[in-house]
């Protein structure tokens, strides 16, 4: 039997307390423009980031294949600051990073996975896990930054962050088949 308790307040009631209310911050985005720019810090500093997290997952991977999936995509990493670097000069912006709270929860989670779990299958799995989870993070952050540059006429910033998102996909997809068809395998005997 279904659970039919009426909650405490409706919704109507939600949307007007002021409880609920946030203020924005005195260096609040106006318009789509500055909110865009801001969102590209946020992903300037995870990929800074990842550059950074990324030798401890290999240095903790014990299957080769995850090791060398991951190393290529440390390579790419490092060219997607550069490109992410491109695209604050064609906005005529300073390349800098601003926090990336989400990262920095993913990032924070990785580390608690290596000390939950002891070297082989099974932490290889975690890595698989975490790693996917900031490649899925990735790509919801690139297709966002993409149609905000499409939607202020930055065609050229578009290219770049297009290019960008292919490169996430295209990494949780090698981190899906190393999963698929090996660390899980091997974990789960």
């Amino acid at each position: 039997m279904k659970n039919q308790e009426k909650p405490n307040q409706n919704k109507a009631d939600l949307k007007n307390s002021k409880d609920n209310f946030v203020a924005p911050a005195s260096d609040a985005a106006t318009d789509l423009r500055d909110f865009f720019i801001d969102c590209l810090k946020d992903i300037y500093w995870a990929e800074n980031a990842l550059v950074t997290a990324l030798p401890k997952m290999i240095a903790n991977a014990t299957s080769a294949n995850l090791a060398s999936t991951i190393t290529e995509h440390l390579a790419v990493t490092k060219n997607q600051v550069v490109r992410l670097e491109k695209v604050f000069d064609l906005l005529g912006e300073k390349a800098e990073g601003k926090k990336c709270e989400a990262m920095a929860g993913l990032l924070k989670e990785g580390d608690s996975i290596l000390e939950e779990t002891t070297p082989g299958a099974v932490r290889d799995a975690g890595i698989i896990a975490a790693s996917q989870k900031i490649e899925h993070y990735e790509i919801a952050t690139y297709g966002t930054l993409n149609a905000f540059a499409k939607a202020l006429g930055e065609n050229d910033a578009s290219k770049l962050l297009t290019q960008t998102l292919a490169e996430e996909k295209e990494a949780d997809c090698l981190l899906n088949d190393v999963a698929l068809n090996a660390v899980n395998i091997v974990a789960a005997e």
